[in-house]
């Protein structure tokens, strides 16, 4: 094949590529950040799923969603058909170092390709989902590196070879541009991959995660008060003690009486477990009952947030899983079991669970911020802007 007919080949492989991304970016913007946008083309069920794949920690790299990372490789190889050409004008002279433009594209390809065999394995063994338009753009890929090299594996071998020792050339020919382009993209690329701000779910995701690997909560508080008794900014909250995410929710409240001055937590419990709770179909948390009548028991005994702490971290499986706890804390075991399976315990929850009924509650976390309904559990820092707003004081 020709070096024309090699480079109109190519041109219109990557013109169908940037197409193909442009649309992965479009599923990928919708499947995050649109909330009540209905599935794309490409999701026909829980394998075959564009939009599942794209709420994956795997369609980014390096704080950049990977659709953008494949427009870039796309406009790129373009630029390297078109680069013969452009060299020849006056003020492009500099493009001289781009002495064998099919080399690199050859580089390119192969790398590209290698990148999506490793997204594959990915998508097949980790998220179990695969993406139709992704595979499309990975044969792309692949061919672009086939016509580029000629099919030749020794000419894959040789073009890698000439693309470093052009690259190394080049930086020596124009050693003042190349270290201010090699400082823009360091800076650039920390910046994407330390902030997550071009991926923002993302960012949320990593913020919330950290805190399901802390085992022991750091700011946990004693007594029957998380708080203070005269705050300006009131949380009610509903949780259940099997709930992982409750879990995670419980100590950033911790975390933001410490950060706040003005702020108080009240617990309310809804179990997702049918021993004590009517409401529900499915017994989603079982043993949530249980625990809940520890944390009344506890609070009987003046030291509801330290224990309801214990439970989250412990998740006791019986009376004497529950006693060991209650030992830790120097309760009266006695009047401990007695309180815990005393009526007034049983009442209380069935009160609870009756009241966040009431208030259409369905899922925990949930919470009122001065009576601002909140569901689910937030990054730290937007939990702040939350009670912010409704005026708490940082101390």
């Amino acid at each position: 094949m020709s070096v024309d007919k090699k480079k109109l080949t190519i041109q219109i492989l990557t013109a169908v590529g940037f197409i193909l991304t442009i649309k992965l970016a479009c599923i990928y913007y919708v499947a995050n950040y649109e909330k009540y946008a209905l599935s794309s083309f490409c999701s026909i069920n829980d394998f075959i799923d564009c939009d599942g794949a794209s709420k994956s920690s795997v369609s980014q790299f390096w704080g950049i969603p990977l659709a953008y990372w494949g427009m870039l490789f796309y406009i790129t190889v373009f630029f390297l058909t078109l680069v013969d050409k452009l060299k020849q004008v006056k003020f492009l002279k500099f493009l001289e170092v781009f002495k064998q433009p099919m080399a690199y594209i050859t580089f390119l390809g192969t790398i590209a390709f290698t990148c999506s065999m490793v997204l594959a394995g990915l998508s097949l063994f980790k998220i179990h989902k695969l993406c139709v338009l992704c595979v499309i753009t990975y044969i792309i890929d692949l061919i672009i590196a086939l016509v580029a090299s000629s099919g030749k594996f020794s000419r894959i071998v040789s073009d890698f070879k000439t693309t470093f020792v052009d690259f190394v050339a080049g930086a020596k020919k124009y050693p003042k541009t190349f270290v201010v382009l090699l400082v823009l993209a360091i800076s650039f690329f920390t910046y994407s991959g330390v902030t997550y701000n071009f991926v923002p779910h993302i960012k949320k995701q990593k913020a919330i995660l950290k805190y399901r690997d802390i085992k022991f909560n750091p700011y946990r508080v004693k007594g029957n008060t998380l708080g203070s008794e005269k705050a300006d900014v009131v949380i009610e909250l509903y949780s259940d003690y099997v709930c992982p995410l409750c879990y995670i929710h419980n100590i950033m409240l911790h975390q933001a009486v410490r950060d706040f001055s003005n702020i108080k937590i009240i617990h309310h419990n809804y179990p997702f477990d049918k021993e004590c709770n009517p409401y529900i179909s499915v017994n989603m948390h079982p043993n949530a009952c249980f625990m809940a009548r520890g944390a009344i028991a506890a609070r009987n005994q003046g030291n509801y947030w330290e224990m309801s702490s214990l439970l989250y971290e412990n998740q006791p499986k019986n009376m004497t899983d529950m006693l060991k706890l209650a030992g830790q804390l120097e309760f009266d075991k006695d009047k401990f079991t007695a309180d815990f399976n005393s009526n007034e315990t049983a009442k209380e929850i069935e009160s609870e669970l009756k009241k966040a009924v009431d208030l259409n509650i369905d899922s925990t976390p949930t919470m009122y911020v001065n009576g601002d309904k909140i569901v689910g559990v937030k990054p730290y820092y937007e939990l702040k802007e939350i009670l912010i707003k409704h005026g708490a004081k940082h101390r």
